[in-house]
Order: structure tokens, then C-alpha cells, then sequence
């Protein structure tokens, strides 16, 4: 009992550590005004990385040692550690998801990037693509990616034109 009682409270620190994890992973990001679509990209490739180091973490056999004796030891610690690892999991998920499906939304920034104020060419495939990640993306598609998302594109077809302006 007193080996279990030890490794309880590894797992009760552990967990309170996913906790804050998780936490701040679900608070609203703070962004300069002008900031365009690759940075949309970018959060999600550092959240995968994120995630995907704590789920690497979580598999170690070291972890998988510590949670199979309590297991064996019938530990109630056991369902907060399960109940985190599930939310741990979901948002690995979420993460990879969504850096593939902006992926295909990359090689529409460049043109939006270095185009003239005249960019209408590239807004339809631009439209088409945020549309199939909208209807085929199981986590990108609420309100809140997608105003972000076009937030973002605004963001930088108005930095585009403002560069036109600066250059002519």
C-alpha cells in the first residue's frame, strides 16, 4: 500500500500538470490585429506537436508500468487518469486533423500573399477549399475556426493591398 500510495501521487501530479495542459490549450489566443491564415497553420502545428509529445509521454512504457499496478491495485486515481488521457487523445486528434486540412489551404495563401489588389482569380479556389473543409472536417467546422480562419484570410488580402499602395 505504501508503494501505491507513492505512485498515486505521481499520477495525481501528472494529472494536475495534463490539467493545466489542457487549459490553456482551450483559452482564447491572443493575436496581433493583421495577422494572416499561415499563423492559423502554425497554432495548429505547435498544438500537434504539443499533444503528440504528451501522448508519447503518456504511451512510455514507464507510464504504462505505473498505471498497471494501479490497476492491479483496484487505484481510484485511475478514472480521472483515464477520463484525462481520453481528452488528451481527442485533442492530438484535433490537432492533426486540422494542420492537414489547412494544408490544402496553404498553396492558396502565396497567391493571396504576393498577389496584386487585384486577387479575384484566386478566391474561388481559395472559397472552394475553406468550403470542403468546412463539410468534410470533423473538428474545423464550428462558427468560431471558421470566423477565425476568414478573419485571417481578410487580414491578408488587406495587408496585400496595403503593400500594393505603399509600393505604387
Amino acid at each position: 500500500t505504501e508503494v501505491t500510495e507513492k505512485l498515486e501521487e505521481v499520477v495525481m501530479i501528472w494529472t494536475k500538470q495534463i490539467r493545466q495542459v489542457l487549459v490553456e490549450s482551450e483559452q482564447i489566443r491572443r493575436e496581433a490585429d493583421d495577422v494572416g491564415p499561415s499563423a492559423e497553420l502554425e497554432h495548429w502545428k505547435s498544438r500537434m506537436s504539443s499533444f503528440n509529445s504528451l501522448l508519447d509521454e503518456i504511451k512510455s512504457s514507464r507510464v504504462k508500468k505505473i498505471i498497471s499496478i494501479l490497476q492491479a491495485a483496484r487505484s481510484k486515481t485511475l478514472k480521472q487518469w483515464k477520463e484525462l488521457d481520453r481528452r488528451i487523445t481527442i485533442a492530438a486528434n484535433e490537432a492533426k486533423d486540422n494542420v492537414r486540412y489547412l494544408y490544402t489551404l496553404d498553396k492558396c495563401f502565396g497567391p493571396l500573399t504576393n498577389a496584386s489588389p487585384v486577387m479575384m482569380e484566386h478566391i474561388p479556389s481559395l472559397m472552394n477549399t475553406v468550403c470542403m473543409i468546412y463539410c468534410t472536417s470533423p473538428y474545423y467546422n464550428t462558427s468560431e475556426h471558421m470566423t477565425s480562419l476568414f478573419l485571417k484570410i481578410t487580414n491578408q488580402m488587406i495587408n496585400t493591398c496595403k503593400t500594393y499602395l505603399c509600393e505604387g
